[in-house]
């Protein structure tokens, strides 16, 4: 996508990118209950712009395995290095926080751990058994890493029917060497296409990131090589860098481009299309996929 002289630079922050100022009132029961159980969300780690909206919403997206990710991709903010210890009373505390909550329907995330045999597979499935066993009547949407492309693992999630599967492409294949170190953009689209052919009746969703120096027409492409997948909700959202140290912002895209790739989406065929600039993966998660779960 080429610059635009009407887009401004992306040290200055425009308009369309400028939360409202969110009451800390509403989000103290959020933290709260986040304290009591000692649980990480992605809202924080990955410093969401959203984060105020939602906890003042009383939701969140839980963080599993840690907040210390194996990967070094250069647009997160969730810290890099050596992983935590598996927390085993961890998918219990989930459960009972989401029930603390009253959530009707709960995204659970984590960091990507290459380092474990199953890479996490097993506390995903442990994850929505617990959540599941409290409040059966909860939709589940789980955003998992690729698993380093081992079907057994993704395996040992979808056997426990989580009503939605989401894993993030993130970004256009051309900036996966420089961006998504570790990661591999055939290997991502491999693991939604397998998610699909064995789970039919699990919905697939992925996200795109945008700013980070990608063309319009790669984007297409990738929209294309989703939908080839089984992918069946997509995202997209404006990559805002988290600090100095982070991948710089190419350009903000303006609002009506993201109307125009939501189109575009439409066309391809996508059940539905979640863009706009302050979009993220998990964002009002429960709203898109109100009309697309069975009754």
């Amino acid at each position: 996508m080429k610059n635009d002289k009407n887009i401004l630079p992306f040290k200055r922050l425009p308009s369309w990118l400028r939360r409202n100022i969110i009451s800390l009132e509403g989000t103290k029961d959020v933290r709260r209950i986040l304290k009591t159980y000692a649980l990480h969300t992605v809202c924080d780690s990955a410093a969401c712009p959203n984060r105020g909206e939602c906890f003042g919403n009383k939701t969140a997206t839980f963080l599993i395995l840690g907040n210390v990710c194996t990967r070094k991709c250069r647009f997160c903010n969730i810290t890099k290095g050596s992983p935590l210890s598996v927390d085993n009373e961890e998918p219990q505390k989930i459960a009972s926080a989401v029930n603390d909550l009253n959530l009707k329907h709960v995204v659970v995330t984590s960091v990507t751990r290459d380092d474990l045999p199953d890479k996490g597979a097993e506390h995903f499935a442990r994850t929505i058994k617990a959540i599941k066993n409290m409040n059966p009547e909860i939709t589940i949407e789980v955003l998992t890493p690729d698993f380093m492309g081992d079907t057994d693992c993704l395996k040992i999630v979808l056997a426990e029917k989580p009503d939605i599967f989401n894993h993030n492409i993130e970004t256009v294949p051309r900036l996966y060497q420089e961006i998504r170190v570790g990661a591999d953009y055939e290997r991502s689209l491999h693991l939604l296409k397998m998610s699909k052919e064995l789970s039919p009746d699990i919905i697939t969703k992925s996200g795109l990131i945008l700013g980070l120096g990608e063309e319009k027409k790669e984007v297409i492409e990738v929209l294309y090589d989703l939908k080839q997948a089984g992918c069946e909700i997509i995202t997209i959202g404006q990559y805002m860098q988290p600090s100095l140290k982070h991948y710089p912002v190419q350009r903000y895209l303006l609002p009506e481009e993201f109307d125009e790739l939501k189109k575009e989406g439409e066309k391809i065929g996508f059940k539905y299309v979640f863009s706009a600039p302050l979009v993220r993966s998990s964002y009002l998660a429960d709203v898109v996929i109100t009309n697309l779960l069975p009754k």
